[in-house]
């Protein structure tokens, strides 16, 4: 049964734990071969002029800014849900890309969609900036004094 509590927000899931140290550069590692990969694929669209058409540019522009915000660690989770759903759907023929890229091969896409697939459940890490907005806070609570 569904619980719904007032002192949970809808966005707590999303910014759970933030680990730091190892795995914290483990997800750093992680954000970053996904982010650089999504970011060199939306310049790849844009290095190929043969078909710059008004969908193929939304697409350039939406991988610079997924592997953008995977890279720097800002909203990485909701942009590795985006990140994921764009590797499995540049699996389809339809899906336009360029002649050259990171994605040709499905092996690399769905390498691309997996590790986006990790983010989305391990989250950003401590190394992120999520980490520093949303992040542990040092709560400080003063003494009260009892009075008798």
């Amino acid at each position: 049964m569904l619980e719904i509590r007032p002192d949970k927000t809808p966005l707590s899931p999303m910014f759970s734990s933030f680990p730091d140290e190892w795995p914290g550069a483990g997800l750093l590692l992680l954000r970053a071969a996904n982010g650089a990969g999504f970011l060199a694929q939306g310049i790849v669209y844009f290095a190929d002029k043969h078909d710059l058409g008004a969908i193929t540019s939304t697409i350039a522009v939406f991988m610079i800014l997924i592997g953008g915000l995977l890279l720097i660690g800002s909203l990485s989770r909701w942009a590795a849900v985006v990140a994921a759903m764009t590797s499995l759907l540049s699996v389809f023929p339809w899906f336009p890309g360029p002649r050259v890229g990171l994605f040709e091969t499905p092996i690399t896409t769905m390498l691309a969609a997996v590790v986006a697939t990790a983010l989305v459940c391990l989250g950003p890490g401590a190394f992120s900036l999520d980490a520093r907005l949303f992040g542990r806070r040092e709560v400080i609570i003063p003494r009260t004094s009892v009075n008798p």
